[in-house]
């Protein structure tokens, strides 16, 4: 006795639904939200670092498990973070398009929770040690006086030091961690390998 072969009622909008959203969409989703993106950089405050164009893997899967109570080294002192910069500064926003937002940054992360940062004589000191900062840029830095990082939050800085070069936590102060997508260390185009610290 041969089967009958009944029509698949299973709709078109379904089986499009089934292929492209839950097969191809949602894992997308999942991986650039929980695991990792790619970044392009736009400006110049990480000179001679990052230039305009250059594209970097950001990593977000150890914000996620820093939020989920998991032990992680995130985020660490040299670390370059991407981050929206606090909503509480007039130097967060910006218009385009006529919609105002807050657009993502990349800094180093200087000085974690529990640092004491300051500036001093043109340099960054961090715990009483003044960084040895091979990758900034020649620029003018006003001093400043010692902070206390508070927890939860990281004190970041461009590697552009030139006046008016980078708005960072000399501006706007020591940056949430809620507001940080993660680090993003390895730069993919155009120069491939792992930024120094």
């Amino acid at each position: 006795m041969n089967p009958v072969l009944l029509p698949s009622s299973i709709s078109p909008w379904r089986r499009a639904w089934r292929t492209w959203v839950l097969g191809a969409l949602l894992p997308v989703y999942l991986l650039t939200t929980f695991l990792g993106t790619l970044a392009r950089v736009d400006g110049d405050s990480m000179q001679e670092t990052l230039a305009t164009g250059d594209v970097l893997l950001l990593l977000k899967y150890p914000r996620w498990l820093r939020a989920w109570g998991l032990p992680t080294p995130y985020p660490r002192h040299g670390d370059l973070l991407i981050f929206k910069a606090p909503a509480d500064s007039p130097y967060s926003f910006e218009t385009v398009w006529g919609l105002r937002h807050r657009p993502y940054n990349v800094k180093r992360a200087l000085a974690l929770a529990g640092d004491a940062v300051a500036i001093q004589d043109g340099r960054v000191v961090v715990n009483g040690r003044a960084l040895a900062e091979s990758y900034v840029s020649e620029g003018f830095l006003r001093d400043q006086p010692a902070l206390i990082v508070p927890p939860g939050k990281v004190w970041a800085m461009g590697d552009n030091r030139r006046l008016g070069s980078s708005l960072d936590s000399r501006v706007y102060g020591p940056v949430d961690l809620r507001d940080v997508a993660g680090p993003a260390d390895l730069r993919l185009w155009p120069r491939p390998g792992l930024i120094r610290r």
